[in-house]
């Protein structure tokens, strides 16, 4: 079972993700969080296979995280989950390590199948 933990400042965004991953039967909701300041931590207690990560949050660039989750945690996968979908972001965040960009919009419903792709760490 996948272990995923969920960065988004959005409570409605973070509700919906937490239904719909707990529906699949296959992924385990490591946790959740809204700030970034909280991720790094989390992420070394909670240890999860998956973190699905927003670009823009209150306290800390999404980006940075992802900067800093890959250097400290490679084998950890993570998804950008984002409104902002655009070719610098993506570009950007395949640069620094992102596994997956997934535009909230257009490509909410592929993150079950999107996280299920990626191999056991």
């Amino acid at each position: 079972m996948k272990r995923v933990l969920i960065v988004d400042d959005s409570v409605e965004i973070r509700r919906r993700l937490v239904a719909m991953l707990a529906e699949s039967g296959q992924i385990r909701i490591a946790g959740e969080i809204g700030t970034g300041r909280e991720t790094l931590d989390a992420v070394r207690r909670l240890l999860p296979d998956t973190v699905v990560l927003d670009i823009r949050l209150p306290d800390k660039s999404g980006i940075e995280l992802l900067k800093e989750i890959k250097a400290r945690y490679p084998k950890v996968a993570v998804i950008m989950l984002t409104n902002y979908d655009n070719i610098h972001y993506r570009r950007q965040c395949r640069r620094l390590g992102a596994d997956h960009f997934l535009n909230k919009t257009l490509e909410f419903e592929k993150i079950i199948d999107t996280i299920m792709s990626d191999k056991e760490h």
